[in-house]
C-alpha cells in the first residue's frame, strides 16, 4: 500500500507553476469539471461554506478521481477541526488568519507527525487507507506529502511574517487581499499601495524562508506576480464564473429582445371562425 503524493508539491519542487480552483458549490461533479478543465488543486472552505463533513469527504474523494489535489480551508478551532481534513485526505489545510509564530507553531504540532509535531494518530480513516497503510508511511505522507498554508492577511499578521515563515513545519504562505484591504478601511482596493507593499512582503518572506507564495486570485498581472516570488496560483471561483456566464448569457439574449420589432406587429390575425 502507498499513500498518494500531492500533484501540486511535485510541481513547485520542480519549479513548476501549478493551479488552484476555488470551489463554493457543495456537488462533488463541480470538482470533476475543474478536474478536467486541467487545474492541478482545488480549494475548498469551511470558513465562509457551510460545507459539511460527508459533503467534503466527497468532493476530496471526486478530486482524487481526477489526481486533482484538494486544500480545505479551515474554521479556526481545535486540532481535531485541523485535522479531520487531512483524515478525509485532503492533501492540505489552508488556516486563515494565523498572526504569530506562536500560532504558526501551534497548527504545525497538531498537523504534523513526530518529529515534526505532535498530531495524534488514526490511520482508520481515508488517509491511511482504513488502516491498510503501513503506519511508517502515513506518517511519511502526513509529514512530507500534505500541505501546510498559514493565510495572512491583517497589518498584526503583516508585522510578524518574518518570524511566522521563519517556522519549521509548514509549506506556504498565502496573501488574502480581501480581508488585507477591509483591516486598513480600503476594503476591495487590491490595488492600493498598502496592500500592494503587504503582498510583496509576504511572498519576500516565504522565499526568505524556503516557503512558498499561494495568491488568492489573478490580483495583479501574472508576471508581476511571479517576479515577486508567487509560485502557486489561485485561478478564480466557481460562483464567480458562473455569475459571468449567467450574466452574459441574460445581457446577450436583453439585446436580442431589445432589438426586436415593436409588439404590435406580431398581434395574431382574426381567426375566421370567430
Amino acid at each position: 500500500m502507498k499513500s498518494r503524493p500531492s500533484r501540486l508539491l511535485a510541481k513547485l519542487r520542480q519549479g513548476g507553476i501549478p493551479t488552484i480552483a476555488k470551489i463554493n458549490l457543495s456537488d462533488p461533479r463541480v470538482i470533476e469539471i475543474a478536474g478536467l478543465c486541467g487545474a492541478d488543486a482545488v480549494w475548498l472552505c469551511n470558513e465562509h461554506v457551510p460545507n459539511d463533513w460527508i459533503g467534503l469527504e466527497n468532493q476530496i474523494r471526486a478530486a482524487r478521481i481526477h489526481n486533482v489535489d484538494t486544500f480545505v480551508r479551515v474554521g479556526r478551532g481545535s486540532y481535531s477541526d485541523y485535522i479531520r481534513p487531512l483524515e478525509a485526505d485532503a492533501t492540505g489545510i489552508i488556516v486563515p488568519h494565523v498572526a504569530s509564530a506562536d500560532e504558526a507553531r501551534q497548527v504545525v504540532d497538531w498537523v504534523r507527525c513526530h518529529p515534526v509535531g505532535k498530531r495524534p494518530l488514526d490511520g482508520g480513516n481515508t488517509d491511511g487507507q482504513f488502516c491498510l497503510l503501513p503506519m511508517e508511511e502515513y506518517i511519511r505522507q502526513a509529514n512530507t506529502e500534505r500541505i501546510v498554508v498559514l493565510q495572512i492577511e491583517s497589518p498584526e499578521a503583516l508585522e510578524q511574517v518574518d518570524a511566522i515563515a521563519a517556522v519549521p513545519g509548514f509549506d506556504m504562505l498565502l496573501f488574502g487581499p480581501g480581508d488585507f484591504s477591509h483591516r486598513i478601511g480600503h476594503a476591495g482596493q487590491l490595488d492600493h499601495p498598502v496592500v500592494v507593499a503587504a503582498r510583496k512582503r509576504v511572498a519576500a518572506s516565504a522565499r526568505a524562508h524556503g516557503k512558498f507564495a499561494m495568491t488568492a486570485g489573478l490580483i495583479a498581472p501574472f508576471n508581476d506576480l511571479v517576479a515577486e516570488g508567487y509560485q502557486a496560483f489561485n485561478v478564480g471561483a466557481d460562483v464567480v464564473g458562473l455569475g459571468a456566464y449567467f450574466k452574459q448569457r441574460l445581457d446577450l439574449l436583453a439585446n436580442h429582445i431589445q432589438a426586436l420589432p415593436p409588439a404590435g406587429q406580431f398581434q395574431p390575425k382574426s381567426s375566421p371562425y370567430a
